[in-house]
């Protein structure tokens, strides 16, 4: 395989990654991530001026993409692949840091289930201020059924964003592989926003996101539908995801809220203005509870890859 990894291998690593980031969680200081934040900010700033014709401007959005992205995967890559001739042992441990600091399985749990502590709990100011932490959306004036259906849409998507496409990619190509699918993903969080500033110039950031989370999206949404109401989590991914605007968070999200059988989507304020979404899932709306009921499942999902990953290791060994 690819790297001269061995599906047992891999097994291992993504293993000993899930363990890192349960146990570590987010580093606090120095985080890789953080650091490239600043760096594509900055690299925003000074390519993305606002001028010439749509296409220059998306040309602009594509080479900003490639100075931020390709070098650090050319450095992993040459980082793996150079101490393997080496020092095998010391190049699975990069490979293994690599997905640690790729994976946000804990980070999730961390800053979903306060929220869910302070609704069940009737502090609703305190729930407000958790999710306004998490979310983009205006969460002032927000009931509790509106910061429960936050808390369960980012455990949702995040769990395909931050866990099960690091861990696909990381099966599909070692270190690299994970340090290409979470730059990506970060710029399309950072560029990919349909507004007069990044429309064009942000373009090319979401089209990659969107093509390399093809798969690991779909196989999230399958796997929220199998550890969940299999039958309600089909239909909705079938009859919503459609409607959803972006081509991965549709099914991820319908198939996760028909699994845990409540209604998400609708309407939520962003800037002061309310966006009316399509409606997700189908049931009693969200509560605090449900918030819970969610990070058990990305909870199962993670341990359902690595079980499945454990098995292949086994009978490829």
């Amino acid at each position: 395989m690819l790297f001269g990894l061995s599906c047992g291998v891999i097994a291992i690593l993504m293993l000993l990654g899930v363990l890192l980031d349960m146990r570590l969680g987010e580093a606090t200081r120095w985080h890789p991530l953080v650091g490239f934040g600043n760096l594509a900010i900055r690299t925003e700033k000074k390519l993305n001026s606002g001028s010439g014709a749509p296409i220059v401007r998306i040309a602009r959005g594509a080479l900003a993409w490639m100075l931020v992205v390709l070098p650090f995967v050319l450095l992993a890559w040459i980082l793996t692949f150079w101490l393997a001739q080496f020092d095998a042992l010391l190049a699975l441990g990069v490979h293994a840091l690599l997905l640690y600091f790729s994976l946000g399985l804990r980070s999730l749990r961390d800053h979903t289930l306060p929220i869910a502590h302070a609704l069940m709990d009737g502090d609703l100011p305190q729930a407000r201020l958790l999710t306004a932490r998490i979310v983009s959306r205006d969460t002032r004036q927000a009931e509790e059924a509106d910061l429960a259906k936050a808390g369960v849409e980012s455990l949702l998507e995040n769990g395909n964003d931050a866990v099960f496409g690091t861990l696909f990619w990381f099966a599909v190509a070692g270190g690299p592989g994970v340090v290409l699918f979470r730059l990506a993903n970060t710029l399309d969080a950072m560029w990919g926003y349909r507004t007069p500033r990044y429309n064009e110039f942000g373009r090319v950031a979401a089209r990659i996101d969107d093509v390399l989370n093809f798969i690991p999206a779909r196989l999230t949404a399958l796997s929220y539908a199998v550890l969940g109401n299999t039958k309600q989590a089909w239909l909705c991914w079938r009859a919503q995801a459609p409607a959803w605007s972006s081509p991965n968070a549709g099914p991820v999200m319908s198939a996760g809220a028909g699994a845990l059988g409540i209604s998400l989507g609708g309407a939520a304020i962003y800037d002061g203005e309310v966006e009316n979404r399509p409606p997700l899932g189908t049931g009693p709306l969200a509560a605090g509870k449900d918030i819970a009921r969610a990070w058990r499942l990305v909870r199962m999902t993670t341990a359902l890859w690595l079980l499945l990953i454990c098995i292949a290791g086994v009978i490829y060994a």
